[in-house]
C-alpha cells in the first residue's frame, strides 16, 4: 500500500476532511489530494507532521511496516516497569517453538476473556 492510500484511509477513518489536514500541515487542499492520489510525494518534514497528526509511525505511512502505532509507544510501560519493547525483545530471544507457545497462550487468554465477558465482544 502506498503512502497516498494510507493517508486517505487514515483521514477518512478518523473523519478528517482534506481541508482540516491541509490547515494543520499549512498546505493547500490540492496538495493533500495530490498526495492521496500518489501524484506527488510529501517531503520528510511533512510526513513527520502527518504521522504526528494521525498518531502513527512514519514507517507505517511509508508502507515499511503494518505496525501502526508511533515508535514512541514501544517505550510505554505495560506492567511493573516492562515496556512493549522489553517484552518484544524477550520474545525475540526465545527459540521459535517457545515463541509459538506464547502465541498459543495469548490466544487462550483472549478466548477465556471472551467467554467470561461475552457482552464486551
Amino acid at each position: 500500500m502506498k503512502i497516498g492510500e494510507r493517508l486517505y484511509n487514515l483521514r477518512t477513518k478518523q473523519g478528517v476532511y482534506q481541508k482540516e489536514l491541509a490547515a494543520y500541515l499549512n498546505l493547500s487542499v490540492s496538495a493533500i489530494s495530490s498526495y492521496e492520489n500518489d501524484a506527488h510525494s510529501p517531503d520528510l518534514k511533512t510526513v513527520g507532521k502527518m504521522a504526528e497528526f494521525f498518531h502513527v509511525s512514519v514507517d507505517y505511512l511509508l508502507g515499511r511496516t503494518e505496525y501502526i502505532a508511533p515508535i514512541g509507544d514501544m517505550d510505554r510501560e505495560l506492567l511493573d516497569q516492562y515496556t512493549i519493547s522489553d517484552i518484544k525483545d524477550t520474545i525475540l530471544e526465545l527459540p521459535s517453538g517457545r515463541r509459538q507457545d506464547i502465541i498459543k497462550y495469548l490466544d487462550l487468554l483472549k478466548l477465556s476473556d471472551d467467554l467470561e465477558n461475552p457482552s464486551q465482544q
